[in-house]
């Protein structure tokens, strides 16, 4: 086989981005586009959703966490390094206490009960020991019986960022290894028992295979929410009132910023952050670009997993008399 012709056929399933405007990132056949169920049909189920740094949630994916809350999930929030040089601050220890702080509300806002802080050095995970990360996320899962995950996608590319690609190879092993009766089984005389994740949303800032578009068009406000509280690294902070006091001491107005620096905040982040200056890199769409592909108004886009059918057990119901 010619290798130009292997490399056609390898490449059939298309990835994000070449052209947003035929779809060519998605898996046609498999997409699901999910929209907000009514009631709680999350009920008693857990979420944990996971960054490296305190700006990854808020940005890629706050409004699919604040809709599974509202659905009825538990849900909490893993902070996987101390954001040590990333941020405002004079020292690095008031960076750390910063995006502290910050994370602690951005679980706030979205309805997160707790974070959990994992402390390793920022932009320095692929110098800490995999088999110590994973024995802690094994222990994370089975404690808190974590059923859902979002999170950056192990399968993502052209990610240059060491923690990112680092905490998604973490958590791919660490949700299935959860399961295993003989991996650590001193968690089992601790009084836990196996449990593995079963669905996982994970994101990325480049090509992925979306096979999930989520509409937030109901959660856009909680995903502004998540991103005002995100002050210290974050992309806006308060760039909004800093653009509005700028343009009124010179007698002018922006009237997409709104006439306070509340509004222009928030106006900022809905209309710069999430749309023209959308952190999504190399192409990939901005949520309200995201969103007008499927007739929506604001989405996320995921590689979903979810839980695999038991074909044979099926059968069995089926067909024993």
């Amino acid at each position: 086989m010619k290798r130009r012709s292997f490399i056609q056929k390898s490449v059939a399933i298309p990835f994000i981005p070449t052209n947003f405007k035929d779809r060519s990132f998605v898996e046609e056949d498999e997409l699901v586009i999910e929209r907000s169920l009514p009631g709680r049909p999350h009920q008693g189920k857990i979420l944990a959703a996971i960054q490296p740094h305190s700006d990854d949630i808020p940005l890629f994916a706050a409004g699919t966490v604040a809709k599974l809350i509202d659905e009825g999930y538990r849900g909490y929030l893993i902070q996987m390094t101390n954001d040590d040089h990333a941020g405002a601050g004079d020292t690095v220890g008031e960076v750390i206490r910063n995006n502290e702080v910050d994370t602690d509300n951005v679980a706030k806002a979205l309805g997160l009960e707790k974070v959990y802080n994992l402390y390793y050095r920022n932009h320095r995970m692929d110098n800490i020991s995999p088999v110590e990360i994973r024995a802690r996320l094994v222990f994370l899962i089975r404690m808190l019986k974590i059923d859902t995950i979002v999170c950056y996608d192990p399968s993502g590319h052209y990610e240059e960022n060491p923690d990112h690609y680092i905490t998604a190879s973490a958590w791919e092993a660490a949700r299935w290894m959860a399961g295993g009766r003989l991996d650590y089984p001193e968690h089992f005389d601790a009084g836990l028992k196996p449990h593995t994740v079963s669905e996982m949303y994970y994101f990325a800032r480049g090509p992925q295979l979306v096979n999930r578009v989520v509409d937030i068009g109901k959660y856009i406000d909680k995903k502004i929410e998540a991103n005002l509280a995100n002050v210290t690294q974050g992309p806006a902070g308060n760039q909004g009132a800093r653009i509005y006091n700028q343009l009124k001491s010179e007698g002018k107005k922006l009237n997409l910023l709104g006439n306070s620096e509340e509004e222009a905040n928030k106006n900022y982040i809905k209309n710069v952050v999430l749309d023209m200056d959308s952190k999504r890199l190399r192409g990939v769409p901005s949520d309200r670009e995201l969103g007008k592909q499927f007739n929506l108004e604001w989405a996320e886009a995921f590689h979903y997993i979810g839980p695999k059918p038991n074909k044979f057990q099926e059968y069995l119901d089926q067909n024993v008399h």
